[in-house]
């Protein structure tokens, strides 16, 4: 188990299916997210968290985001890792409305990018966002990203297009925010 300031990041376990089947239904909570746009079925959503990776390098890093008290809000991951160019993506969905702007996300993502770079020896973590999604931006740039690129018209949903913005951190980026942060 990862710790973070506000949550703690562990292995997806079998009663987590019904919070993530739950979020990935909800439109409001997916609307965001440049990879999920269908309605998701049961067996679906199982064999997505019974492919969970077995969090090596190779595979990749899949993980819940429960809150101190215990209480499951999302997700994590590292996907597309790549040992020679040492990089990874980077996906988060926090599912629980309740927990939106509360600083539970950023923890998450600072608490993996501590694993990418300290563990994982990585070099660069990228991700992708809409230009729109103002809250996940913010976030990103707390955690040390940085916009690196627009893919223009890169998704299409609700009737028109969407640019997309690719976002990344470097390890010395990530290694000189933590050093400069009040212990």
């Amino acid at each position: 188990m990862l710790e973070g300031n506000l949550v703690r990041l562990r292995a997806m376990e079998p009663e987590d299916l019904e919070d993530a089947l739950r979020w990935v239904n909800d439109r409001e909570v997916t609307l965001w997210l440049t990879s999920l746009r269908y309605p998701m079925a049961r067996k679906d959503e199982q064999k997505w968290l019974d492919g969970a990776p077995a969090n090596s390098f190779a595979d990749g890093v899949r993980l819940a985001i429960e809150t101190k008290d215990g209480k499951h809000i999302g997700g994590i991951n590292l996907h597309r890792t790549n040992p020679e160019d040492r990089k990874a993506g980077l996906g988060i969905m926090i599912g629980e409305k309740d927990h939106w702007s509360n600083g539970y996300g950023t923890d998450a993502v600072l608490t993996l990018l501590k694993l990418a770079f300290d563990e994982m020896n990585l070099h660069r973590v990228w991700l992708q966002v809409f230009p729109d999604n103002e809250r996940a931006i913010a976030c990103y740039l707390k955690c040390g990203f940085r916009e690196e690129g627009r893919l223009r018209q890169e998704v299409f949903q609700d009737g028109r297009y969407y640019d997309v913005i690719v976002m990344g951190v470097l390890k010395d980026e990530f290694g000189a925010l933590q050093n400069s942060e009040p212990e």
